[in-house]
């Protein structure tokens, strides 16, 4: 079993043990026949991975890298906020007539500061850091703004943190993932699979080895049409882990792409088809 695997298990056992249940309270999200969207939820959950030693993606289900790799970059590298610019159609449902969500996610990451160093935005600034200041305690970025957003981020913060391991030349990248509500069957294993890319790919044009991610969920639901498919899939028996590749040519982060990352053995169970998505 992946340690990936053994996390969601666990996870989800006890969301659906311990949870609470928001049946009968006033909820904004409902499904597209206009019933509200209850769940049954888990305040303040932490998952660590250790990138040094596998990397994070379920074999319980197939989670689609590359697809996640590409709506990384699109907030990461492109730092857009327009769905033309992205393959996937998760944010259609937000996008306005010309395509855009408002001043929210890629738009946050691509504004500009005045710092001592020049003008840079939050992505370049990070990328400064961890090559000039790496043991900065101010490494992060934040784009919880909600000034003129079309939805609000679920993903806002990422906080690095770099560490020297005895026995060790290079440095170590860690980071924390802060997530203010997450809808775990649809996008748990997505977003840990996008920033865990991120990590590998901020450590590899900085000279660094990967350690850890840090998953930081406020609110960590399962939505009540999901319940049962939830319970199926871990129910399952998980696949070793795959290996990780990064394409180790790539030393500038504004020229990876998705096909610069592969698994390599990389068996799952069935996919689950046609998940419900509240709005």
């Amino acid at each position: 079993m992946s340690l990936a695997d053994h996390i969601f298990i666990d996870m989800c056992n006890d969301i659906l043990t311990n949870g609470t249940s928001t049946e009968g309270e006033k909820v904004r999200p409902h499904w597209p026949d206009g019933t509200p969207a209850y769940t049954i939820k888990k305040f303040g959950v932490v998952n660590r991975y250790d990138l040094s030693k596998e990397f994070p993606i379920l074999t319980l289900r197939r989670t689609a890298i590359k697809s996640a790799t590409d709506e990384m970059l699109w907030i990461w590298q492109r730092k857009s906020n327009n769905i033309h610019d992205l393959k996937s159609h998760v944010w259609d449902e937000w996008a306005d007539a010309d395509g855009s969500i408002g001043k929210a996610y890629g738009y946050q990451m691509g504004v500009k500061h005045q710092y001592k160093e020049g003008m840079m935005d939050q992505v370049d600034r990070v990328i400064y850091d961890l090559r000039n200041n790496p043991f900065s305690r101010r490494i992060m970025t934040n784009i919880y703004d909600l000034h003129e957003m079309n939805l609000y981020p679920c993903a806002y913060s990422m906080t690095f943190n770099v560490t020297q391991k005895k026995g060790e030349d290079r440095l170590t990248l860690n980071a924390i993932l802060n997530q203010r509500s997450q809808d775990v069957l649809a996008a748990n294993n997505w977003n840990v699979v996008q920033y865990a890319v991120l990590v590998h790919m901020l450590a590899q044009v900085c000279d660094m080895n990967v350690g850890e991610l840090v998953h930081v969920i406020a609110d960590a639901h399962i939505y009540d049409r999901h319940v049962d498919a939830i319970k199926e899939l871990i129910s399952r028996e998980p696949f070793p882990a795959p290996k990780f590749w990064l394409n180790p040519e790539i030393r500038d982060f504004y020229q990876f792409t998705p096909d610069d990352v592969k698994l390599e053995g990389y068996q799952t169970g069935e996919q689950i088809r046609d998940i419900p998505i509240a709005i």
